[in-house]
């Protein structure tokens, strides 16, 4: 192990990262803050700029002297920093249970003030050390340890994480082989940071940022963080948090809320830290509407955009629109500081408006789940997101200086997903054991260990044979602990609707039951978006025949509202992306199977799988859902590994042109076209007609057509 640096921001950067190198020289291992975190009391806010957090030598709390005392008055100014940064830290950590033995702190904190050059104290006190860089080495070297446990709940406390802990105490679990039992302890595991998190969460450099990672890699949390940290720094700044999926707002407001008491001791100024949606709605402000109104321009709802630009464009149309006027007008900046969660649903002309409207240095911090287009290998890169100078060169770059703020961040862990469920959730989206072969793949075959597999055989070429299997550091403890794969993940057909629906009923009147769970930790997603306001009554009414309340979200329920108490929710994907259930039911699943936009429809049952934080059931009814199980199956008999060819560059080419997102009429057209097929095979086979029978010009299309595909199947 080694001595973890985090940079915030501190007030004296060059002398902070001096103390952390030479500290690097002392410690083998845990972690050093420079310039966090920010506490409070009732009158002010109390900034540090180092602290230590270490099992070798307890906790240190430093503060960076710029000059050499000269006075009596001086000292006593110094002594009275040290004192309150004691006291402060002392009622913090006080508040925290685990950090208690009976009336008092389990250990004793530490304080420090460290001078550029050596000192001489005009007094001698054992509360704390006064000293240069030299001698501070020296004397942490001499601190005694702490326990292992202190450690760790120090490190939640001050990373802020403990208040994300459940705020359900589960007091009606009495078994201890219940599901809700099990919940309980994965609740208990999320209680500190990684070292990835922590870095993306607390250094902000001077410019734009990126962090990636797989679905439930701590994204949200991580950027919720962030805007909590960067709105008590800077209390002055105006601060966005943006997203796309409304049913997130509730889950970042939450986060910021709680996030922003852990700091000022006080709720966050709405005027200066918002929560705002990307594009905004009648009773709510959003990014776009925002900016539309600071430039004077009309609001574009989306009928006007999708009448004007199509459902599939309509966002990017409006924001194409208003940033020709924010160009031209050279618009004054709104932000100081804007963070965006969920990226990867953002066209790049949001970015190239927030780009505009951000006051330099352009703190603009994006975050986006990696492979959640299965085919893509990365977001669109910075030159695309946010354009280009006229000299043609790059606006935005993602090169950090040497011991500074990372400008880009990989979170490697999934803390979300069971590894059973993330390989499932990525067989079917690819298409890995599909009778006819892979459905997309990445650009780049190296993704696949960027998000957490490892190659057990063959190599990740184009064109190689490789098996993959998800690896033993890409998934916390705690899932191969207390889970069970066959137990994690089931997968069922049935004979029709009512038979899938019967089922779920009765599972969930026994998750509620026997399992000890709550209704607001079950969630069911309907994969077929158009159609769930009518499919999703025929559900709730078998589920209300056993006695289970539910709702369809924003239907009987707010949009931006997902889990409500004593209900299970029911909702498509697009409602239910971006937040999660300790169990998740995925019905009607064999809309995956096939036909056409099948890219979009895997893409989709990924999607619904990895909603899932413990157990997921994959269920659909009728002949294709066949396809589904059988895919599945083959990913359970092979272990949860993927075994497949990489595809070709030129492969990769085709499967884009095969799979490429179709409009709606082209499914009449191939409905049409596969009925005029089906009777003139079922006339050969009778023989009613001959291949000699079709006019000339005809058979020779359909033979060298068909000869042209098995070719290509055969590269």
């Amino acid at each position: 192990m080694t001595l973890e640096v985090v940079y915030g921001e501190s007030r004296n950067r060059a002398t902070a990262k001096r103390l952390a190198e030479l500290l690097r020289g002392v410690l083998d291992s845990g972690t050093v803050y420079l310039g966090y975190p920010v506490l409070a009391t009732a009158d002010e806010r109390v900034d540090i700029d180092a602290l230590l957090v270490s099992r070798e030598h307890g906790l240190v709390a430093f503060v960076l002297a710029e000059d050499i005392p000269q006075s009596e008055d001086d000292w006593n100014r110094i002594q009275g920093e040290q004192d309150r940064l004691y006291a402060v830290l002392e009622g913090y950590l006080g508040r925290h249970e685990s950090l208690r033995s009976r009336r008092k702190l389990a250990f004793i904190p530490q304080t420090a003030t460290v001078f550029p050059h050596a000192v001489t104290p005009p007094f001698e006190s054992s509360d704390g050390f006064y000293g240069d860089l030299d001698e501070v080495k020296s004397w942490v070297a001499g601190l005694p340890s702490i326990d292992a446990s202190i450690e760790r709940a120090l490190q939640g406390a001050l990373q802020r994480v403990s208040t994300i802990k459940p705020a359900k105490k589960r007091t009606s679990v009495v078994r201890e082989s219940s599901r809700g039992s099990v919940l309980k302890e994965i609740e208990r595991g999320i209680a500190n940071l990684d070292r990835w998190q922590k870095a993306a969460a607390i250094e902000s450099p001077e410019g734009p940022q990126r962090i990636r990672g797989l679905a439930g890699s701590g994204k949200t949390v991580v950027l919720a963080l962030k805007a909590a940290y960067l709105h008590a720094q800077h209390p002055e700044w105006r601060v966005a948090v943006t997203f796309h999926t409304r049913a997130l707002y509730q889950q970042i407001d939450d986060l910021v809320t709680r996030f922003t008491f852990e700091h000022s001791n006080d709720r966050p100024d709405p005027e200066r830290l918002q929560i705002l949606h990307s594009w905004g709605s009648r009773g709510r402000p959003g990014i776009y509407s925002t900016i539309a109104t600071a430039v004077g321009e009309p609001i574009r709802d989306w009928s006007y955009a999708r009448g004007k630009f199509g459902m599939d464009d309509a966002f990017r149309g409006v924001c194409q629109e208003l940033l020709a006027t924010v160009r031209d007008r050279r618009a004054d900046p709104i932000f100081d500081a804007v963070l965006i969660d969920e990226a990867q649903d953002l066209p790049p002309e949001f970015f190239q408006l927030l780009y505009h409207v951000t006051r330099e240095p352009k703190r603009i911090v994006w975050a986006y789940d990696e492979l959640q287009k299965l085919s893509e290998a990365t977001m669109p890169d910075t030159d695309e997101l946010f354009g280009t100078e006229p000299s043609g060169e790059s606006r935005v770059s993602l090169e950090s200086a040497p011991d500074a703020p990372r400008r880009d961040i990989v979170l490697p862990i999934c803390y979300r997903n069971t590894p059973w469920a993330l390989a499932t959730a990525h067989a079917l989206g690819v298409g890995v054991y599909r009778e006819n072969g892979l459905i997309q793949h990445p650009d780049q075959p190296s993704l696949w260990q960027d998000i957490g597999y490892d190659v057990v055989h063959g190599t990740l070429k184009h064109g190689s044979n490789v098996t993959l299997a998800r690896s033993s550091d890409s998934s916390p403890g705690y899932f191969s602990q207390l889970l069970s794969p066959s137990d994690a993940v089931v997968i069922r057909r049935f004979d029709d609707e009512s038979e899938q629906d019967a089922w779920v009923a009765s599972q969930i009147a026994q998750n509620l039951t026997e399992d000890e769970l709550e209704p607001d930790d079950i969630l069911i997603v309907l994969p077929d978006t158009y159609r769930a306001k009518t499919r999703g009554p025929r559900l709730m009414r078998e589920l209300l025949r056993v006695g289970v309340d539910s709702h369809l979200v924003g239907v009987n329920t707010s949009q931006d509202q997902v889990f409500v108490s004593g209900s299970v929710a029911l909702a498509h994907i697009y409602r239910a992306k971006g937040n999660e259930a300790p169990m998740v039911y995925v019905v009607d699943a064999q809309v995956a199977s096939g036909g056409i936009n099948i890219l979009t429809k895997r893409n989709t049952l990924f999607t619904a799988i990895t909603r899932s934080r413990a157990w997921v059931r994959v269920l659909g009814f009728g002949e294709r859902m066949q396809i589904v199980e059988d895919e599945a199956a083959k990913v359970i008999e092979n272990d949860f590994r993927l075994k497949f060819k990489v595809p070709t560059k030129a492969k990769l080419k085709e499967l884009r042109h095969i799979y490429r997102e179709r409009p709606a009429e082209d499914e009449e057209a191939v409905k049409k076209a596969t009925e005029a097929l089906s009777l003139l095979v079922e006339a050969f086979e009778k023989g009613e007609v001959d291949l000699t029978d079709l006019p000339p010009a005809l058979r020779t299309r359909l033979l060298l057509n068909l000869r042209e595909r098995d070719l290509s199947d055969d590269d």
